[in-house]
């Protein structure tokens, strides 16, 4: 501790010596909310950027610091360059000194391709389509019996099996998948005498001019010969095959008239089968390639296919109640409708009735309505605008009807309805597993690439240590397995072992994410760097953020700066500078309030960071716990690592679904409560994770999934229109006098419509410049200076202000400023009480932090009269907030329970879950190791089991009470 202390006063020296070798120091950074702040950061050091939610940490992180880092870097480049960079623009700071090249891993830049995963992004699968490109053991995909090269007699010996007089042309496979026109190909072929060419599929004459797009791929064969089997042609056969290999680099193919085409190898092909497969690359093992990839599903893995459960949702309807719910099906109730007239000649024919439950018919004629009468035809009554008439039709089935109708539109808009009914299901072809089944034929000690990249990492490092390898092949892969062994350790480092590499990026927490992003930057190994982070510790279990805190350090120690961007107390014990920015949020923050040591932010009297860290100020536990109402019991859950499990789950009180990463919380709450829920009692259209079902439901009249999910996705979107007061603030500036004068209706004070709005901007208050080679410029509209409004509708008043000055007003002087209007005040007050005073009721919702969004829709549902019957499903509500932001937060959450409505939260935070009436701990490792529920019953029960993880760490807040 006293070296600790020594080497503390030693950086605050350094840093006020002002030399900015040792520091960054930024002059005058006004971004956002900043107040033209001064602040110096100690370089090649941990540093923790902390404050309330909205204080202006990202503000200064990464609006600031990563900003010009970035903008510094791009500069240095070509204009040329520049443009295809995207734009970066200057922020608002006087100067930045000392300033490291820097690179940002946040939370919103995973890449959601459905192609990508953990492996593509860690680079970890690049060195495995390596490894068995060069090591891997080929095998038949079909017998799967090992391949072994062709000979040029085989292969002669293969044709001359053919039946006799079969026409064939032997054709050299030059150029495959490559780009360009290959005109210097053509010419040489011609000089060496041949005649005609085969590209992309068509028949070319050497003699004719042949243009080839150079931006596109072709392949490219020339013609050898062209045959008829019968005997005596061997010798012709021999040399012309020995050309084709000569010219293609060992492979042929043979076109054979009116038969398959045969593809031969001089590298490998199956003597029993006759299967040839193509000479083993890396790409061969990409899945986002054509030459590894599944035909039928491109790589992907699954097709969307559509869904009977979703076309018909609730089985208890008869077909006349409208059983039916799918596109263009929904008429099928209505008497007159074509689809009707063909579900009443079904009816007819195969004796049934429309009035029957959907769930009572025999299985025979349910096959029938989904999936069609396999050609047969019924007769079709129906009396159109046209006319009268019976019309034979072979009804086609509900699923196949819909994917015609998906096929044959051509409106985005229609196609996105359509997909509503659809269902993501493992492609049938390769069974989820990505590439064809030539590739998936390559084994390494047994295994192929997917059941290698399936394993969850902690099993893949067991299984790289001990799997027995050839002398060949260990001479050839070691320099590959050591790189892959060291980016698979790095992962383990940072908390992810119960992750597959096959796992899909756009799957993962924001933490996750990050965290995945962070081991690929220690291997990559850079000095030098400020690395700029937002939370990493999200998603995090307490027991793994050590692992993470080792990472940090790591990047710090091979001389990296670290700015980190946190609220976990563990994270800030272990930096070596803290800057705590405040002192509260939005207008009220944007100042610096303390720097130093974790030490010194406790000892500031007036950093709320530092009163928290030092217990004088607590969030307390609560006396006494809630009693349930009630029960609810999900049976037989299954999905992803769930094993079987049966979980009863309490009414009427906030329980909190904890356990360590990769548990198994998201499946229960998000894909299998929720979504059981949402269908059962919102009607949605959704299809719940694997399980038997849940018992209790009626105890419920519907589920709030209450997300950290932007409120709107444009800037017309803001807390005043997300929770339903504008709408009663338009009301109340059309009864005004002015209004009444004037004619004016709700609809003039809308920016949305045209009437009451700008029409220079739309009613957007800023307009769009398109700058080359600069970034856009945004500027105020100069016609209503950045109201939104036309001058007639400003100047109608309420109270001296106008419909652009309430929403001008921040939720505290809003509260006031409606303190007569009951309805008003009453939504404005909850947005008050849930800790968002400092934001504008016409805030942008894009310029919203996820934190603020949460606790608008919170807010929402706090002004709603509660009828003591929702369940509201919470994943991670604290992602984002500050120690005082959770107080309020679990303030908010236990009053929604005090409504008699149930709160379901899935937390890593020890504060919230030491304030829950019940505890669900899953466990007891993440993976396949999880997915089994280790402990449950109030904090102070979940203490006294050894075995769970949360129940120690609980365990000092419960002592500290």
């Amino acid at each position: 501790m006293k070296e600790r202390n020594m080497a503390d006063s030693k950086l605050k020296k350094e840093i006020e010596r002002g030399s900015y070798k040792n520091c960054i120091r930024i002059k005058g950074a006004r971004e956002h909310n900043l107040k033209g702040i001064d602040v110096d950061i100690p370089r090649d050091k941990l540093v923790v950027l902390t404050g309330l939610s909205g204080s202006g940490k990202s503000s200064l992180a990464f609006d600031t610091i990563y900003a010009e880092g970035q903008r510094r870097y791009m500069e240095s480049l070509s204009s040329y360059a520049r443009q295809f960079l995207g734009q970066m623009e200057k922020p608002d700071v006087d100067s930045i000194e000392g300033l490291s090249p820097a690179i940002s891993i946040d939370q919103k830049s995973t890449n959601r391709n459905p192609r990508s995963t953990v492996g593509t992004v860690t680079e970890i699968y690049d060195y495995f389509r390596l490894l068995y490109a060069r090591i891997g053991i080929p095998h038949c995909p079909k017998c799967g019996r090992e391949i072994n090269k062709q000979t040029v007699d085989q292969m002669v010996d293969v044709i001359m099996a053919l039946p006799e007089r079969t026409k064939i042309q032997i054709l050299a496979p030059v150029v495959r998948g490559r780009k360009g026109e290959h005109v210097k190909l053509f010419e040489q072929a011609k000089k060496s005498g041949f005649v005609r060419v085969i590209a992309d599929g068509s028949m070319y004459e050497l003699t004719d001019e042949i243009k080839l797009d150079k931006n596109k791929k072709h392949n490219i064969e020339i013609v050898v010969d062209r045959l008829s089997v019968r005997d005596g042609i061997q010798k012709r056969l021999t040399d012309s095959i020995e050309t084709a290999l000569k010219l293609a680099e060992g492979l042929m193919t043979v076109d054979v008239i009116d038969g398959e085409t045969l593809n031969f190898s001089q590298s490998f092909s199956c003597p029993d089968c006759g299967i040839s497969i193509d000479e083993v690359e890396p790409r061969s093992f990409s899945f986002n390639n054509p030459f590894g990839a599944c035909p039928d599903c491109f790589g992907l893995g699954y097709t969307m296919k559509f869904d009977a459960e979703l076309l018909i949702p609730d089985e208890s309807l008869s077909i006349d109640e409208g059983a039916i719910v799918g596109m263009g099906w929904q008429s099928s109730k209505d008497e007159g409708s074509f689809s009707r007239a063909v579900l009443d000649a079904l009816a007819e024919e195969y004796g049934f009735s429309l009035k029957t439950p959907f769930k009572d018919y025999p299985d025979d004629i349910k096959d029938i309505i989904i999936n069609g009468t396999k050609g047969h035809s019924v007769k079709v009554k129906y009396k159109g605008q046209r006319g009268e008439g019976v019309y034979d039709v072979a009804f086609e089935g509900l699923i196949k009807n819909m994917e015609r109708r998906y096929r044959e539109t051509y409106s985005d808009n229609t196609k996105q309805q359509y997909e509503e009914f659809m269902r993501i299901r493992p492609c049938s072809a390769c069974h989820g597993q990505r590439l064809k089944p030539s590739s998936l034929a390559v084994t390494i000690a047994d295994k192929n690439i997917y059941e290698i990249t399936n394993m969850s990492i902690i099993k893949l490092q067991e299984f790289l240590e001990n799997m027995k390898l050839s002398e060949r092949q260990l001479f050839i892969g070691a320099e590959i397995l050591k790189e892959i062994k060291a980016r698979i350790k790095f992962l383990v480092d940072v908390g992810l072992d119960y992750l597959a590499l096959s796992r899909a990026t756009g799957t993962l927490s924001g933490g996750e994410a990050q965290r995945i992003r962070l081991a690929t930057q220690i291997g990559s190994g850079l000095v030098g760097v400020a690395y700029i982070l937002d939370e990493p510790s999200i998603g995090l279990h307490q027991r793994d953020n050590d692992k993470l805190l080792g990472t940090l350090t790591h990047l710090r120690d091979l001389g990296n700066s670290v700015i980190v961007v946190e609220h976990d107390e563990d994270t800030m014990f272990a930096a070596d500078y803290i800057v705590d920015i405040g002192p509260g949020a939005g207008r009220n923050g944007g100042e610096v309030v303390a720097t130093g040591t974790a030490a010194d932010i406790m000892a500031c009297k007036d950093s709320l960071t530092g009163a928290y860290l030092s217990g004088r100020i607590k969030i307390p536990v609560p006396a006494e716990r809630r009693k349930p109402a009630g029960w609810i019991k999900v049976r037989g859950a299954r999905e992803n690592n769930l094993k079987n499990i049966d979980v009863d789950i309490p009414l009427g009180v906030v329980t909190c679904v904890t356990g360590v990463s990769g548990s198994g919380k998201s499946s229960l709450v998000n894909e299998i409560l929720y979504k059981h829920l949402a269908k059962s009692l919102n009607r949605a259209r959704c299809i719940a994770g694997d399980h038997d079902g849940i018992d209790g439901i009626e105890q419920l009249d519907k589920v709030i999934n209450i997300d950290q999910s932007p409120i709107g996705r444009t800037p017309r979107s803001n807390p005043a229109t997300y929770t339903g007061v504008f709408d009663m603030i338009r009301d109340l500036f059309a009864t005004t006098k002015d209004a009444k004068e004037r004619g004016y209706t709700k609809g003039r004070f809308s920016f949305n419509v045209k009437g009451g709005r700008c029409e220079a901007c739309s009613g957007d208050g800023i307009i769009k410049i398109e700058m080359h080679f600069l970034p856009d410029v945004y500027v105020p509209c100069e016609v209503c200076e950045g109201k939104r409004y036309n001058r007639e509708t400003l100047e109608v008043k309420y109270k001296d202000k106008s419909i652009y000055d309430v929403l001008d007003m921040t939720i505290e002087d809003a509260v006031d400023f409606f303190e007569n209007v009951p309805s008003i005040r009453r939504k404005i007050e909850t947005l008050n009480e849930v800790g968002l005073s400092y934001v504008k009721l016409g805030q942008p919702s894009t310029e919203l932090s996820g934190g603020e969004a949460q606790r608008i829709k919170l807010a929402t549902e706090l002004s709603r009269r509660s009828t003591g019957k929702t369940i509201y499903i919470l994943d991670e509500p604290t992602t984002g907030l500050h120690f005082s932001d959770v107080h309020k937060l679990v303030n908010i959450l236990h009053r929604l329970a005090e409504g008699g409505n149930t709160v379901v939260v899935i937390e890593h935070n020890l504060d919230v879950i030491k304030t829950a009436d019940y505890i669900i701990d899953m466990g007891p490792e993440g993976g396949d190791r999880g997915g089994t529920v280790i402990a449950k019953g109030t904090p102070e029960e979940i203490v006294k089991v050894k075995k769970s993880y949360t129940g120690q760490y609980v365990k000092k807040y419960l002592e500290e009470k």
